[in-house]
């Protein structure tokens, strides 16, 4: 059995249960369950800032990694070795195809970009070292600017970290993690090991799209409008 993913290292006897796969750009109404609050983003957690925001999801959206007592992968791009509840682990980390084209192409587009992962800081600080070498990534959010939800897992409030919804966007493979604010949602394929991935490609070609746009809620709906009429 595969161990639990990062975010689920406090509770390491209970997998996480695979959410199902919403398709690219197609926004998740999901209401989200009562929640307890864990360390809650404070309003306005992130400095000002007058550029359109891209929040980026860490685990199963940029990476996958492996740990545990099973064999390492046949594929992976680097290792990492955290200390976690006075533990040391070793995490094997796959890279998503075009994650390295992605952060290029926003290093030479005026987007702030911003990991927001429910991993812990331990763990995803160190994966980040590894895959932005170039500072491309301004500011990093990790499991306590997060929302714990009752039934267990996470979501994530956009409202309440000092950024106007209107220049939003949050790109993740967890419908729970973007149900407080599906409209500023663009979901992803949840990535393992598929090495003929392309989802990052498409977010690429969005990126033209959302510079067009002032909402960035209006450029996703076109988003997704045009890619509906090209499918028919």
């Amino acid at each position: 059995m595969r161990p639990p993913p990062p975010e689920d290292l406090r509770q390491p006897r209970q997998i996480k249960r695979h959410q199902k796969w919403v398709p690219s750009l197609e926004p998740h109404r999901a209401t989200p369950t009562t929640t307890t609050t864990v360390h809650p983003p404070s309003e306005g957690a992130l400095p000002p800032s007058d550029k359109k925001t891209l929040f980026l999801d860490l685990d199963e959206t940029l990476i996958h990694s492996w740990t545990g007592d099973t064999p390492p992968p046949e594929k992976y791009d680097f290792v990492v070795h955290p200390r976690i509840d006075g533990q040391d682990l070793t995490f094997y980390v796959l890279k998503r195809p075009g994650v390295d084209e992605l952060l290029l192409e926003l290093a030479a587009r005026d987007f702030e970009v911003v990991v927001f992962t429910a991993g812990l800081e331990a763990y995803a600080s160190l994966v980040l070292d590894r895959i932005d070498r170039t500072g491309v990534i301004t500011h990093r959010l990790y499991r306590d600017s997060c929302i714990e939800l009752d039934g267990g897992g996470f979501t994530k409030d956009l409202g309440g970290i000092g950024r106007d919804l209107k220049r939003v966007v949050i790109v993740d493979d967890n419908p729970n993690a973007y149900a407080l604010q599906p409209e500023n949602a663009v979901p992803v394929r949840p990535f393992v090991d598929d090495l003929k991935d392309t989802e990052l490609k498409g977010l690429v070609e969005f990126l033209e799209v959302l510079e067009r746009f002032e909402d960035t809620r209006d450029a996703i709906a076109y988003y997704r409008l045009k890619n509906d009429v090209k499918e028919r």
